[in-house]
């Protein structure tokens, strides 16, 4: 067999960027988040799936379901399941524009991105907000 071949500078080859010097560009960031929010909302989907069927088990089920979800831990599962699944929807709503061929400038990609981000932080306010005012919590 051939012996590999000395390169013609002498020097090692160039290693390419590490995943922690790389800057991340923000469509890139926002595409893995939307992989990442799509399995939290199924995930968070299950649990709903499993609150409508300790509901449909009878009272003590859904006591027991209903104390689990109304304790902070639980508030805090409910949130992180309402912020995915607004995420998901407003950065779906994106591609589907993508999918029209707009919106593809670097420029034009990068404020969308914004948007999105932005947009989901607002829109989990509004619906935990609206959330507690028809319980009665704001009144």
């Amino acid at each position: 067999m051939a012996e590999p071949q000395a390169s013609v500078t002498g020097s090692e080859r160039p290693l390419s960027p590490h995943i922690w010097i790389y800057r991340w560009p923000l469509t890139m960031v926002t595409s893995i988040t939307h992989r990442i929010t799509g399995v939290a909302t199924v995930a968070g989907l299950v649990l709903v799936t499993l609150f409508l069927v300790a509901t449909a088990l009878g009272r003590d089920a859904f006591n027991f379901a209903h104390a689990a979800l109304a304790a902070w831990y639980g508030r805090l599962i409910l949130f992180g399941f309402t912020l995915t699944l607004c995420y998901h929807l407003l950065n779906g709503i994106r591609h589907l524009v993508w999918d029209t061929g707009a919106g593809f400038g670097l420029k034009t990609s990068r404020n969308s991105g914004i948007a999105v981000i932005v947009g989901t932080f607002i829109l989990t306010l509004i619906i935990w907000l609206a959330a507690y005012w028809f319980a009665g919590a704001l009144r």
